[in-house]
C-alpha cells in the first residue's frame, strides 16, 4: 500500500498537471516548433490520451465529476487529464443528448424536505412528477442515432466510451430497462453497470440475454440488506440469473464490507465488467461505516489489486471513482491517476 507520504508526493506532482488542466492544454497554448507540419501546436489537434499503464487500463467514471463539471466539458477534461477510457453516467449521456434538466430544489435553503411547509412539499412533488413525465417523454422519443453521435465525440478524441452506468431503482419499469440497453447499444459500450437490487437484477437478466450484453451490479457495503449487492451470497445469486449478469466490483465498498477483493477478482474475473477504485476503512464491528479517505490512508489494497491486474492481464478496466473530500474534482482525479501510474510503471 502506498503511504500517506507518497500520496502527498503524488499530490504535489499532480499540482502542475492540474494547473495545466484548468488553464488549458499546452498543445493549444504554445507556438509550433520550426519545421512542424501544418496544424501542429496552437489550434492543432490534441495528443491522444493514454491511461493504459503497464497493460492495465485505468479509466474514470464520470460520477467523479459530479460537482462543477458540465457534461459538455467531459471530453475536453478527459483529454487534458490523458484518460482514454471512461464509464459514462446515464445522466451525463442524456444531457449530451438534449434531455430536460432535472427538477430543482424547493424552499428551506437546502435544509431538507422535512422542514418544508405543506405548500412547499406539494410544489416539490409536483415539480418532480413533471420532471419525471418530461424525462419519460424524452426517452420515448430520442433517436438512438443521437447516442451514436455522442460515441463519435469520444472516438474522435481517442477516448474509449467503455461502459454506461445506468442505475435502476425499485420503481423502474421494464420499458426503462429496455431503454437502458438500447442506449448502451447505440453508445457502443461493452457493458452496463448499475446500482440496483437483487430483485431488479432478476428482471434485467432476460433483457441482458436478449441484447447479449454484460450487466454488472455495482457493489456496496450494506451487508444486512439482502436486496443490496454487498455479500458474497448476493453476488453469487445475481450471477446465477444469467451468464450476462456480472459484477461492477467497487474495491472500496468491498473492503468496507469485510471482504478481500484479490480472491474475488481471481475467482470471478470473467464476470467483472470493471472495478471502481477508491480507498476506505473496514466497517467497525459494532456498526457504522468505514471512512472514505484519500488513497493510501485507508485499508483497501489498491496497490495489490492493480498489480494483480498487471500480472494476470485481465481485460476489464480499473476506473477511478473520486468520493473522498478533496479540492476540485479534476485536480483530485489527476492525483488518483498519478497514484495508479506510479504503481504500474515502477
Amino acid at each position: 500500500m502506498i503511504s500517506r507520504r507518497n500520496f502527498g508526493k503524488a499530490a504535489i506532482g499532480a499540482a502542475p498537471i492540474a494547473h495545466a488542466i484548468l488553464s488549458g492544454p499546452a498543445w493549444a497554448q504554445t507556438p509550433p516548433p520550426a519545421g512542424a507540419p501544418a496544424g501542429f501546436g496552437r489550434g492543432g489537434p490534441p495528443p491522444k490520451p493514454n491511461s493504459n499503464f503497464g497493460g492495465v487500463q485505468i479509466g474514470v467514471i464520470t460520477y467523479s465529476f459530479r460537482q462543477g463539471v458540465a457534461a459538455t466539458d467531459l471530453v475536453s477534461i478527459l483529454t487534458r487529464l490523458g484518460i482514454n477510457s471512461v464509464e459514462i453516467m446515464s445522466n451525463h449521456a442524456e444531457a449530451l443528448a438534449g434531455a430536460p434538466a432535472p427538477a430543482g430544489g424547493f424552499g428551506g435553503g437546502g435544509r431538507g424536505r422535512g422542514q418544508m411547509t405543506p405548500e412547499q412539499q406539494a410544489a416539490a412533488q409536483a415539480a418532480q412528477a413533471a420532471a419525471r413525465a418530461e424525462m419519460e417523454k424524452f426517452r420515448s422519443t430520442v433517436s438512438m442515432d443521437t447516442y451514436k453521435g455522442i460515441r463519435k465525440q469520444f472516438d474522435d478524441a481517442g477516448i474509449d466510451l467503455r461502459l454506461l452506468c445506468y442505475n435502476l431503482n425499485g420503481n423502474v419499469k421494464d420499458e426503462e430497462i429496455d431503454y437502458s440497453f438500447r442506449m448502451a447499444q447505440a453508445l457502443g459500450v461493452k457493458g452496463i453497470t448499475s446500482s440496483s437490487t437483487v430483485t431488479i437484477a432478476k428482471r434485467v437478466a432476460p433483457i441482458a440475454d436478449q441484447y447479449k450484453m454484460l450487466w454488472g451490479g455495482h457493489g456496496h457495503d450494506a451487508i444486512n440488506d439482502p436486496e443490496q449487492f454487498a455479500t458474497l451470497e448476493s453476488y453469487a445469486r445475481i450471477m446465477s440469473f444469467s451468464k450476462n449478469i456480472g459484477v461492477n466490483l467497487d474495491i472500496g465498498h468491498f473492503t468496507a464490507a469485510g471482504y478481500d477483493p484479490i480472491s474475488f477478482i481471481k475467482e470471478h474475473h470473467d464476470r467483472i465488467t470493471n472495478l471502481h477504485i477508491k480507498d476506505r476503512f473496514r466497517n467497525p464491528a459494532g456498526g457504522g461505516r468505514g471512512a472514505n479517505v484519500r488513497w493510501g490512508e485507508g485499508q483497501t489494497a489498491i496497490k495489490d489489486v492493480l498489480l494483480l491486474l498487471k500480472k494476470e492481464k485481465y481485460g476489464f478496466p480499473a476506473n477511478i471513482e473520486y468520493e473522498y473530500q478533496g479540492t476540485d474534482s479534476v485536480i483530485e482525479v489527476a492525483k488518483c491517476l498519478e497514484y495508479c501510474r506510479d504503481i504500474l510503471i515502477a
